[in-house]
């Protein structure tokens, strides 16, 4: 009897451990289970109405779609910038439409810069039932019910910790606690340093199962995604409706508080998918919306007709055929450059023609001046000086019509330069920018000699004959340039330009090896 009692125990420890095991291997894996569906990511919408975002930001009357700006705010085509670097300033944006989302995530861009070493105020990001258009707490109103994430950049309470992110809530009966930077109030902190970086600060805010995650993106680095652990509130309760909403203040010291985007994403658990968009909106609005593009449609209709009566050409031509792509337009713009500056030669041209005329006249007036004087001067009338202003004007005029002559051959050459170069545009069909800052710099250059001609143009409009009449007697030693010498120099200095001009681009046209 004792080895039976004493073997009885002893089969049924094999079992008992055997039963262990087994229990521990299944809550183990049911463990796992519930922690692999809690790991699951849930799902993302993005909400348009509830985001902006450059680079069309903001419309041509200074309104954000879907969004109001009060205060100091400056929305721009790239960013909203909240408040200038002035002080006292407030302003803050808000979303029009409430918010009904049981999880959402937003994604903030944004940037905060100053010149001191320390900043003021700071910046807010909002979820409340009412819109906090103005107030004293980063510019948004106090008292307010629902959450808020502050970006706060100044030290108050003295104690070193600033800048600072604080997540405080509010029931609608708390007021801010400014002297101690709400750090008694706040639900969640941590120390991040946000102003003066090289990237755009980042920020991520999530609440996902009654639980407020802020997720920081420092700004040193160019990559969206690499966030770095914030705070995290757990068990949070705040309403179910409300706006969005961001706000931004200045104090003594001021800093441009600039936020370039605001996305907004619905979130829904794993196997829940969101109702879909057409659902939420309302009747008597989907109604609307689908008269306006009933009407829309139809002016649309009524066009195409009307265009298709005034052009029968293209009916039946694909749409694409109607638009130059990026090669072509490269192409049209080289071509009306070059169109353009032949215009100008033609004209520069014409100009130095009618110079020649009037050169040519100026030379037979004195000609005949001198004929008409010569017997005068052979019985002592004319004296030596007039003698010498009379040789000296024939000399230089003789030397303004060989320059001016070889300045017509030059710009006969270019012409034929600008001919052939559009003769191989059209056989080649090339276009870069770079031969189109080629183009530009000789316009420019060619309205510098345009200007020359002009100048001398101006020089040159009066008669020369009346000049030599009225002249006064040089005197011994002049004590100024004349005008004769200056028109000389002036038409030498063009001629060289020009020439340099055209050597250059003779260079840069063989080197680009574009012709």
């Amino acid at each position: 009897m004792a080895v039976s009692i004493a073997q009885r125990p002893a089969a049924s420890a094999p079992v008992f451990i055997l039963t262990f095991l087994t229990t521990l291997i299944f809550h183990r894996s049911v463990a796992d289970i519930s922690a692999q569906a809690s790991d699951e990511l849930p799902h993302r919408r993005f909400e348009y109405k509830y985001s902006f975002k450059g680079p069309h930001l903001a419309q041509s009357d200074g309104n954000i779609p879907f969004w109001i700006h009060t205060g100091n705010a400056i929305p721009s085509a790239d960013q909203i910038r909240i408040t200038p670097s002035l002080r006292s300033q407030k302003g803050s944006v808000w979303t029009k439409n409430k918010v009904n989302f049981e999880h959402w995530e937003a994604e903030v861009t944004f940037r905060v810069s100053g010149r001191g070493r320390m900043g003021a105020d700071g910046l807010a990001v909002w979820f409340t039932t009412m819109q906090g258009l103005d107030g004293p707490v980063y510019g948004a109103a106090d008292q307010w019910n629902g959450v808020g994430i502050f970006f706060d950049s100044f030290d108050n309470d003295g104690k070193k910790n600033n800048p600072a992110i604080l997540v405080v809530g509010n029931n609608g009966n708390l007021v801010y606690d400014h002297q101690n930077d709400g750090t008694t109030q706040a639900l969640g902190t941590c120390l991040r340093d946000f102003r003066n970086k090289p990237y755009p600060v980042r920020a991520k805010i999530t609440y996902y199962k009654k639980t407020l995650t802020v997720m920081i993106n420092n700004g040193f680095t160019p990559d969206r995604e690499d966030y770095e652990f914030c705070t995290k509130v757990d068990n949070m309760i705040i309403p179910s409706e409300g706006f969005f909403g961001i706000s931004a203040a200045t104090g003594g010291l001021a800093d441009d508080h600039d936020v370039l985007s605001f996305l907004m994403f619905r979130l829904s658990e794993p196997g829940q998918q969101p109702p879909p968009p057409e659902l939420e909106i309302p009747k008597e609005e989907k109604d609307k919306y689908q008269e306006e593009f009933q009407n829309f449609q139809q002016e649309l209709d009524k066009k195409k007709e009307e265009f298709q009566k005034e052009h029968p050409d293209v009916q039946g031509e694909p749409i694409e055929d109607l638009y130059e792509s990026v090669n072509d337009r490269e192409i049209r713009q080289v071509f009306e450059g070059q169109n353009r500056i032949h215009l100008e030669i033609k004209q520069l041209h014409r100009q130095l023609a009618m110079i020649l005329d009037e050169q040519r006249r100026y030379v037979s007036v004195i000609t005949d001046e001198v004929a008409k004087k010569g017997p005068n001067a052979e019985s002592g009338q004319l004296d030596t000086a007039s003698q010498q202003q009379l040789g000296s004007v024939i000399s230089t005029q003789q030397e303004v019509l060989k320059n001016l002559n070889e300045l017509k051959n030059s710009f006969h050459e270019s012409l034929k330069q600008i001919g052939s170069v559009q003769h191989q545009g059209n056989t080649g069909g090339m276009g870069t920018y770079e031969t189109m800052q080629h183009f530009n710099d000789i316009k420019e250059h060619l309205h510098t000699v345009k200007r020359d001609v002009e100048h001398l143009v101006q020089r040159n409009s009066q008669n020369p004959a009346e000049k030599v009449m009225k002249c006064p007697e040089v005197p011994p030693m002049p004590s100024c340039l004349s005008t004769i010498h200056f028109v000389i120099f002036i038409v030498i200095q063009s001629v060289l330009f020009f020439c340099y001009v055209m050597y250059k681009s003779h260079q840069e046209a063989a080197a680009k090896k574009f012709f």
